[in-house]
C-alpha cells in the first residue's frame, strides 16, 4: 500500500466513517474485492484520484472516498480494503465487514477478476446476503480471454440474482455503464438474489434465530444474515452490531432463542469453528454452481510460461539467489545513474547560491540573516535534494516496476518459510516489502496479519528494513569508502554489491529481532494464512513513472525539504549561539563524543543522528552540517567534497562501517514513531519500537570497533 494523502485508515472506518456528499441526492456506494482484482483500478477510473495500487495481495489497509458523477446522479464511493472473505479474521476484513454492514450504503460493487472468478464468488454470496443491492463487476476480462476463459456474463446474472458487468478498469470506456447500473440498482426495489443453503442443522438454527428477529427494527441488515451472524457469535461484530442497533437489541427473547439455537447445534457436534468450517464449505459449493457451465476454459500457452517462471522465481535453489542477484541488478543501475545528476544538481544549486547571497549583499541584508539563509536552511536544503533527488528518481521507477509486473509477492512466498521460523506469520514478509519504500507504510500493512500478537511483531521489526530515506546516505559512504580508486562500472558494482549486502543484513536482524522478540516478549504460535500469488502482467510504463515520480519520490523528497529547512536554521544558530569558548552545537557534540567513540563514531554524528529524528534522509547532510559549522568547507558539492569533508573530520573504514550499521540499525523516524502508536495505541509498544532497532545498533557498532581495536593492538 501507499500511505496517500487521501487515505481515511481503518480506525477511522471502525468508528463511523464521516461520508463527504456534495448533495444531498448523492448515493453511497461501497467498492469491495478481493486483494488483486483491480478494485483500486476502478476508484481511479471513476473518481480521477491516485490511490497507490499494486500487482500483489494486503495494498490496501485503509479506506479512501471520492467522488464521481453520472448523468446528473452524485457517487460518494469508498473504497474499502481489499478482503477475501468478511469472515473478520483480520483487521482489514473487519473494516469492509462493518462498513457494508452499518455504513448505510446504498449500493456495493464487487470487483472479481475474470481469470479466477469462482474463488472471488466467495465474497460475492457474502455481500449479496448482506445488501441485494448489489452490482458485480467482473474485471480483467482482456487478459481472460488471452488465457482463453470464456463468461456467460448474462447467466451468471441470472444465477446470482444481481447485474453482472463485464469490464477492463484500465480502459475507461468499459466503466461507463457501471454507474448507471448502481443507479438503477441503489433505487430499484429489493429484488430476489441467490440463496446460499447451509447445513440442514446450520438451516434450521438460521430460521430459528430469524423467526426471533421478526418484527424488529433491523435497519438495513438482512434477517438471514444477522442470524448466521449471530449464531457464529463474533464479539467484534456483536461490539458493533450493539453501537449500530443499541445495547438493548439483545433481549431475552433473542437471547433465549440463541442459547437454544446453539444447543441445537451443540447437539449435532458444531462448535463455533466447525460452524465458521460448514458456512466456508457451503459458500463454496453454491460458486462451483453458479460458475458451471457460465465460465468455460482452454489450455493457455502463458500459463506454462507463468508456471516455468514461477519454478525459477520460486524455487528452492534458485529463488534466494535470483532475489539477492535482482536487488543487486537493481542498486548497480540505481548508483551507476545517479553519480552525474547529483554532481550536477551541486554544482547548480551552488551557482545559485552565489546569485542569492549577492542579492542579499546588495540589498543590504544583516550578516547574521545571510548566515541563517545560506549557510543554515539554503546549503542543508539543497544538499538533501542533490543527494537524495538522484538515485530516488531511478530506485522508485525499477521498484514500481518488480511491483507492478508481480514480482513482489514472489519475495513474500520466498520469505514465508523463515518468518515462520521465527514464530512469526509469513505474512510479515509483506510488511517488510512495504518497509523498504516507507517504514511508517509498512508499519500500516501490518493491519494484513490476524493475529494481534504477530501483527505487533511485525510492527516492532518493520524499522529493520531501510527504508528509502537511508538508500542515498548508504551510496555516497560506500562509493566515499569502499568504491575505493576504481572508477566507472567496477566502481559501481562494488557499491551495488555491498548495499545489497546491506540490506540482506537487514532482513537476517529482521529475522533475528523477530525471533528474540516471539521468545520472549511476545511468546506464541504462527499461525496460518493463505498467500495469493497473483499473475504476472505487463507493465504500464505510463503510470510506473507517475506514481514513482509524483506519489513516492516527490513525497518522500518534499517530506525531507520540509524538515531539513528548520533544521538547517537550528544548526546554523547551535553553531553560532555560544556558551563560554564553544559553540552550543560544539558543547552537544563534545557531550556525545566520549559515547561515540565507544561505537566507533565521534560526537558529531551521534547529534545527526539525534537532531536528523524527524525524518532518515537527513541525518548525513546534518552531520555534514556540523563539521562546515567547524569551517571545513564552504559548500557541499560532489560525492568526492563530501568525501573530503568525511576525511578531515576523521572518518576512517571503521567510521564508515559503523555508521553504516547504526544507520541500518537505530530508532525509526518521527513520522514512522508516531504511526507505531497509532496503529498499537500504546506507548509502551513505541518505546519497544524505539529501543530494540537502537540497541541492536549500539551492539553491533560497539562489537565492530571493539575488534577494529583489538585488530590495532595486536
Amino acid at each position: 500500500m501507499g500511505l496517500t494523502l487521501h487515505s481515511t485508515g481503518a480506525a477511522a472506518l471502525d468508528s463511523g466513517l464521516e461520508i463527504k456528499k456534495h448533495a444531498e441526492g448523492d448515493l453511497v456506494i461501497a467498492l469491495a474485492g478481493n486483494p488483486n482484482v483491480g478494485k483500486s483500478t476502478v476508484f481511479n477510473a471513476l473518481t480521477g484520484m491516485h490511490q497507490h495500487t499494486g500487482n500483489w495481495p494486503g495494498k490496501t489497509v485503509a479506506s479512501v472516498q471520492g467522488y464521481a458523477r453520472s448523468d446528473g446522479q452524485g457517487f460518494v464511493l469508498v473504497d474499502i480494503p481489499g478482503t477475501y472473505s468478511l469472515m473478520a479474521h483480520s483487521a482489514e476484513e473487519e473494516v469492509a465487514r462493518n462498513f457494508i454492514c452499518f455504513g448505510e450504503t446504498d449500493a456495493v460493487a464487487v470487483v472479481c477478476d475474470a481469470t479466477c472468478l469462482e474463488r472471488n464468488l466467495n465474497l460475492v454470496l457474502q455481500i449479496i446476503e448482506i445488501s441485494p443491492r448489489t452490482v458485480v463487476c467482473v474485471n480483467l476480462m482482456d487478459e481472460a480471454k488471452r488465457k482463453g476463459i470464456s463468461i456467460d456474463l448474462k447467466l451468471l446474472s441470472d444465477r446470482l440474482g444481481v447485474p453482472v458487468l463485464g469490464m477492463v478498469a484500465r480502459r475507461k470506456k468499459t466503466l461507463s455503464a457501471l454507474l448507471a447500473t448502481l443507479d438503477r440498482v441503489a433505487k430499484a426495489p429489493r429484488k430476489h438474489t441467490i440463496k446460499v443453503e447451509y447445513d440442514t442443522i446450520v438451516e434450521q438454527s438460521v430460521a430459528y434465530v430469524e423467526k426471533a428477529l421478526a418484527g424488529r427494527a433491523l435497519r438495513r441488515l438482512n434477517a438471514r444474515f444477522l442470524a448466521l451472524k449471530l449464531l457464529d457469535a463474533d464479539p467484534s461484530f456483536l461490539r458493533e452490531l450493539d453501537g449500530y442497533l443499541g445495547n438493548n437489541f439483545l433481549n431475552e427473547t433473542l437471547s433465549a432463542a440463541l442459547v437454544e439455537a446453539r444447543e441445537m447445534l451443540s447437539e449435532s457436534g458444531f462448535d463455533t469453528e466447525t460452524l465458521r468450517d460448514s458456512i466456508v464449505t457451503s459458500l463454496s459449493q453454491t460458486a462451483k454452481a453458479v460458475v458451471s457451465g457460465a465460465v468455460t476454459y482452454r489450455d493457455d500457452p502463458r500459463e506454462g510460461i507463468d508456471r516455468k517462471l514461477d519454478r525459477l522465481l520460486t524455487g528452492k535453489w534458485t529463488a534466494y539467489p535470483l532475489m539477492i542477484l535482482l536487488l543487486a541488478g537493481v542498486l548497480f543501475i540505481t548508483v551507476i545513474g545517479a553519480n552525474y545528476p547529483s554532481e550536477w544538481l551541486s554544482k547548480l544549486f551552488s551557482l545559485l547560491g552565489m546569485w542569492m547571497r549577492s542579492a542579499l549583499l546588495y540589498i543590504s541584508a544583516p550578516p547574521w540573516l545571510i548566515g541563517l539563509l545560506m549557510d543554515g536552511i539554503y546549503l542543508v536544503l539543497t544538499s538533501v535534494i542533490s543527494v537524495m533527488l538522484p538515485p530516488m528518481a531511478i530506485f522508485f521507477p525499477l521498484f514500481t516496476f518488480l511491483e507492478d509486473v508481480g514480482y513482489l509477492p514472489r519475495i513474500a512466498y520466498n520469505l514465508d518459510r523463515p518468518f515462520c521460523r521465527c514464530r512469526a506469520c509469513g505474512k510479515q514478509s509483506l510488511t517488510m516489502c512495504m518497509g523498504f519504500g516507507c517504514n511508517a507504510a509498512g508499519v500500516v500493512g501490518c493491519r494484513i496479519i490476524d493475529s494481534p500478537r504477530e501483527r505487533l511483531l511485525a510492527i516492532l521489526t518493520n524499522t529493520f528494513a531501510p527504508c528509502n530515506g537511508r538508500f542515498p546516505t548508504f551510496i555516497v559512504v560506500l562509493t566515499v569508502f569502499f568504491a575505493g580508486s576504481a572508477v566507472g562500472a567496477g566502481a559501481t558494482l562494488r557499491v551495488a554489491l555491498l548495499l545489497t549486502a546491506l540490506i540482506v543484513l537487514g532482513v537476517l536482524v529482521t529475522f533475528a529481532a523477530t525471533k528474540l522478540l516471539s521468545a520472549t516478549l511476545l511468546s506464541g504460535t504462527p499461525s496460518s494464512f493463505t498467500l495469493e500469488l497473483p499473475p504476472y502482467r505487463p507493465p504500464q510504463v505510463g503510470k510506473i513513472l507517475i506514481r514513482s515520480i509524483f506519489d513516492r519520490t516527490l513525497f518522500v523528497l518534499g517530506r525531507a525539504a520540509v524538515v531539513a529547512a528548520p533544521a538547517g536554521a537550528i544548526l546554523y544558530a547551535l553553531a553560532n549561539i555560544k556558551a563560554g569558548d564553544m559553540t552550543l552545537l560544539a558543547h552537544a557534540a563534545a557531550f556525545l563524543d566520549p559515547f561515540g567513540q565507544f561505537l566507533g563514531l565521534d560526537g558529531s554524528i551521534l547529534l545527526g543522528f539525534i537532531l536528523g529524528f524527524p525524518a532518515n534522509e537527513i541525518v548525513l547532510p546534518i552531520v555534514l552540517m556540523i563539521y562546515l559549522c567547524d569551517g571545513v568547507m564552504s559548500d557541499l558539492g560532489s560525492v568526492a567534497e563530501i568525501g573530503n569533508i568525511l576525511v578531515a573530520n576523521g572518518w576512517t573504514t571503521v567510521t564508515a562501517i559503523c555508521f553504516l550499521f547504526f544507520s541500518l540499525m537505530h530508532w525509526p523516524c518521527s513520522t514512522t514513531v508516531l504511526t507505531v502508536k497509532k496503529e498499537t495505541g500504546s506507548w509502551g509498544w513505541t518505546a519497544v519500537a524505539v529501543i530494540l532497532p537502537t540497541l541492536f545498533g549500539i551492539a553491533a557498532c560497539a562489537f565492530v570497533n571493539g575488534v577494529a581495536n583489538l585488530f590495532a593492538f595486536v
